[in-house]
């Protein structure tokens, strides 16, 4: 194997195996409530929508120290690479405090507007509630991941988080069963597990700040650089969740079979992208070492591995998911028209995986180029082009066509609209091939219009290290 390859696999296999514990602990997390009653099961769906949206926009605390770490560890200066990492975990202390401040008064409008009975509602308020005191822990050990991966170690974050999700699950069980607090015991258990999480990182932050002889206090001018970027990488992520809203919008009003079959295989779209997505940090940080080395060759070496690594291991998954579409359902639904749709909705999904492949390797490349503008824009545009796709397939008369549950079915221009696999493309199949193929398209033209030659690794060495 070459050195390049086992540079890729040491910090993305680890990468993935963090990834996947959180999930994880949400599948055992909401097995544990379930059994409280439909009531806390459907308060933990509102809870966790609002929070795992608002972590999901706060993921750019790690997107955004990695790189400024990893360059400077590029250049030799470790000292400077972990205060960067801690301008980065007090950036995560001030946007804490501004969401404690700002998000608390909010949370029971919030909860209220999803619209749910008195009883599912008291159960949402409460778990949020406390969840929403666990914000600054959260945060923190976010941005201190990225301080690690900055440092090229993968392998820490893993432990600490297979251990601290193991902790959560166990406290969860005794705070909901052992001492009855129900689902308020689940979200206690929760914020006691991410402070736990969260003081072992400061341990390990401290412990790397005293070996290199690094300062612990704030460096202004590199919080307001981190800023700066993470403001960016939030208008991007902000895009990609405006996107998923309006695909889900759009699917409700296509009927309750098309809605099912697209909550599905969008389920099945963002396992897949943890394992993406491990690439995609290992690109993050390599890029950025390279950068930081002033070995622009070396860089390059690496976004042409791991583009080629991207697109050959999403067309694998894809072959593999292609294959089994027509059992993947039944793991799912016992309906049969959900089945047969979400049927063609997989080999569509399984069709599109080299493109996501491409696009998600992209995607952590130019991050670790701190590319953070262009990735906005990029991704403003792209959902210009999705939305614009969605009203072209949506915006039909009023007859309708199999499949489409009500919606006008013309969305193409007169006559009937084109079918997919037999399914109109008015309907689910349309909406959810301009997801994968419209919106993940743009988004591969964008970012490979921008990643071509060596135009981005000069930009990204005449910004230096910041």
């Amino acid at each position: 194997m070459k050195p390049l390859d086992r540079d890729i696999l040491r910090l993305a296999v680890p990468a993935l195996g963090a990834l996947i514990a959180e999930p994880l602990f949400l599948l055992a997390d909401t097995a544990m409530i379930g059994h409280l009653g439909a009531e806390s099961l459907g308060g933990l769906a509102i809870a966790t929508t609002v929070l795992q949206t608002v972590i999901g926009l706060m993921i750019f605390l790690a997107f955004a120290t990695t790189p400024r770490v990893a360059k400077r560890v590029g250049a030799g200066d470790v000292p400077g690479a972990v205060s960067a990492g801690f301008d980065g975990m007090w950036l995560s202390v001030l946007t804490s405090a501004v969401l404690l401040a700002g998000g608390l008064p909010l949370l029971g409008p919030v909860v209220a507007a999803f619209g749910p009975s008195p009883e599912v509602e008291r159960e949402a308020l409460s778990y949020l509630t406390i969840s929403w005191w666990g914000l600054p822990f959260m945060l923190l050990v976010i941005a201190a991941t990225g301080l690690l991966r900055g440092l090229q170690d993968t392998k820490t974050p893993l432990l600490v988080a297979g251990l601290g999700f193991g902790a959560n699950i166990g406290l969860n069980a005794i705070l909901i069963y052992g001492l009855g607090l129900g689902v308020a015991g689940s979200a206690l258990g929760s914020v006691i597990a991410q402070a736990g999480m969260a003081a072992v990182y400061l341990v390990i932050a401290f412990r790397a700040a005293a070996r290199h002889g690094a300062s612990l206090a704030p460096h202004w001018a590199g919080v307001w650089s981190s800023a700066k970027t993470s403001g960016w990488l939030l208008v991007r992520s902000a895009a990609l969740r405006a996107a998923l809203v309006l695909l889900v919008f759009t699917a409700t009003g296509l009927g309750t079979t098309q809605l099912a079959a697209v909550q599905i295989v969008q389920t099945l779209f963002f396992a897949l992208a943890l394992a993406l997505d491990a690439l995609a940090i290992a690109g993050q940080a390599l890029v950025a070492l390279r950068l930081g080395a002033a070995d622009a060759e070396r860089a390059i070496a690496v976004t042409r591995r791991l583009t080629g690594w991207g697109i050959c291991f999403g067309a694998a998954c894809g072959l593999l998911l292609a294959l089994g579409a027509a059992w993947v359902p039944l793991a799912f639904t016992q309906d049969p028209a959900v089945q047969a749709l979400t049927s063609t909705l997989v080999v569509v999904l399984a069709l599109s995986l080299p493109l996501a492949g491409y696009v998600f390797v992209l995607d952590g490349v130019l991050m670790g180029a701190e590319d953070a503008r262009y990735l906005a824009l990029a991704q403003v545009v792209s959902f210009a082009l999705f939305a614009a796709a969605l009203w072209l397939l949506t915006s039909g008369g009023a007859n309708s066509a199999p499949g489409s549950e009500g919606l006008g079915a013309e969305g193409l221009g007169n006559g009937a609209a084109p079918v997919l696999f037999g399914h109109s493309l008015a309907g689910a199949a349309g909406i959810w091939a301009a997801f994968v193929f419209v919106f993940m398209g743009a988004r591969a033209l964008t970012l490979g219009f921008r990643a071509r030659g060596r135009r981005w690794i000069d930009r990204a060495l005449a910004r230096g290290i910041r």
